[in-house]
């Protein structure tokens, strides 16, 4: 058997192939690499998890619907195939421009060619206190955290005696209502209503409560206002209430929000789920810190046509961490989603090895399909480049386009059987406490295996914050009560 290619990382520039180092295995990413296939260039992939997280299905992960395999899929796996590619697991903490080279793991590799396709994160709008009270929904760990702390939640109100209580447990805020947030919103409505009307006999169904904080007015602004609408209708029809205002305070088991005529309210609820700040991955501040490109508010790097930066054609952003307003004349950017990362990755793949070929290739175009968002079983809102679907229609296309996106065969079979499974029997199959609580720092996973912890954690390590959450609201009933007598 022919020895594999392997990339001496100590002295990658004796090699008469150019090297291009992608940073990032997303769907902007593994585009590249995949048009890279073939070519006469050595390509280093380089990332700090060692598989592709299909993030738009994340709230099922959240909710039950699917398991974390069936959202992540192995690098290795999806281009581990290709002879003049190697991956490498480790996070690039530095950018040299003038020796153009990276430093990750405490190596430094030199490039020809450097792609940066790290995407986003989660922001929360200069209350990063607020994270360990509303954990986001941008990484595998978020998702199982917050599908944790659903669970947790029922559980304890399964056992408790107290009405006010239960009641308590049964309610969930999630902040933001894009895309994210309204799925997130419908499927934990439909998972508390519906999925586990069955397995517990003291929680009421009915009891449950879902609140979703508007801030832009209206659910699914950028959508056109007739699906926004029907979205917001679906919604509601779900038992999901609408409450347009933006949040000013968080505590645990309660959220302050001011309302849009300029009254508070305050909702107290056992869990607190944030989707509503999205920030540009921390490699775009030290990309900017090395080479003094621009950069926008939101973080991202502001690119030229063909997503290189200013002063340095070899160095090229894509996906959610770059700023690329040169496809509209309004010079509204492209917006951070699957598809237009994929249409990034694609065209800069393509592009690179032209050039690498002595090839003319032609100047980037971004197709905009549209933007859709699933509300709950057999139910969502699409808008196809004009043509505008609700319910069951919506719901189709909507299955279509996130298996035709899914990078693996295998994950859409699987994916295709339990939504069908879960349309049939109305119950979920992925419904496991597992995980540890974490503090949802920026960039980190769940916490380091405490000490304590000798083999399984304890009943009161699982209930996390949950504990803290439910112990505020015993106080503040005290105090109500104590304030009536």
């Amino acid at each position: 058997m022919a020895e594999r290619f392997f990339l001496e990382l100590e002295s990658p520039e004796t090699s008469t192939w150019p090297h291009v180092v992608v940073v990032g295995g997303g769907f902007a990413g593994l585009r590249v690499c995949r048009a890279l296939k073939g070519a006469k260039v050595r390509v280093t992939l380089i990332d700090k998890r060692n598989f592709n997280l299909f993030a738009p299905l994340l709230y099922q992960v959240a909710t039950g619907l699917v398991s974390r395999g069936d959202v992540a899929i192995p690098l290795r796996m999806l281009v581990g195939d290709q002879r003049n590619l190697q991956i490498l697991l480790g996070e690039v903490r530095q950018i040299d421009p003038v020796e153009r080279s990276v430093a990750f793991n405490g190596t430094h590799l030199r490039y020809d060619h450097l792609v940066l396709a790290t995407g986003s994160g989660s922001t929360y709008l200069g209350h990063e206190e607020w994270r360990a009270l509303a954990p986001p929904m941008k990484i595998l760990e978020h998702a199982e955290e917050i599908r944790r702390r659903l669970l947790m939640a029922l559980e304890e109100a399964e056992r408790t005696v107290d009405a006010k209580q239960r009641q308590f447990l049964q309610t969930v805020v999630v902040v933001g209502s894009g895309p994210s947030g309204c799925e997130l919103a419908g499927s934990v409505a439909e998972l508390m209503r519906r999925a586990l009307a069955k397995d517990f006999r003291r929680v009421d169904p009915e009891q449950t409560r879902v609140v979703l904080v508007v801030s832009g007015g209206r659910v699914l602004k950028e959508m056109p206002e007739l699906l926004s609408e029907a979205a917001a209708a679906n919604l509601q029809a779900k038992g999901v209430e609408l409450v347009l205002g933006r949040v000013s305070d968080l505590q645990p088991g309660a959220v302050v929000i001011r309302l849009v005529d300029g009254d508070e309210r305050v909702v107290q609820a056992a869990n607190v789920f944030w989707t509503a700040g999205v920030r540009a991955s921390k490699l775009g501040q030290r990309l900017a810190d090395a080479t003094g490109c621009a950069l926008d508010r939101g973080g991202r790097v502001i690119v030229e046509p063909d997503f290189s930066i200013a002063g340095h054609p070899e160095i090229r952003v894509i996906g959610d961490l770059c700023h690329y307003a040169h496809a509209s004349a309004d010079g509204q950017a492209i917006p951070g989603m699957a598809g237009p990362a994929t249409q990034m990755g694609q065209w800069v793949g393509r592009d690179l090895r032209a050039k690498l070929e002595g090839r003319p290739h032609q100047s980037f175009r971004y197709v905009d399909f549209g933007s859709m968002a699933v509300l709950g079983r057999l139910s969502a809102v699409a808008n196809l480049r004009g043509i505008k679907l609700a319910g069951f229609p919506g719901w189709v296309l909507w299955a279509l386009a996130h298996l035709a996106f899914m990078p693996d065969d295998e994950n859409r079979i699987t994916l295709l059987v339990k939504w069908l499974w879960a349309i049939v029997s109305e119950q979920r199959s992925s419904l496991l406490i597992t995980g540890l609580p974490n503090d949802n720092q920026p960039g980190q996973g769940p916490a380091p295996f405490p000490m304590g912890w000798e083999n399984e954690p304890s009943f009161a390590d699982l209930l996390g914050p949950m504990a803290e959450a439910v112990e505020q609201f015993q106080r503040r009933e005290h105090e109500r009560a104590l304030s009536e007598c």
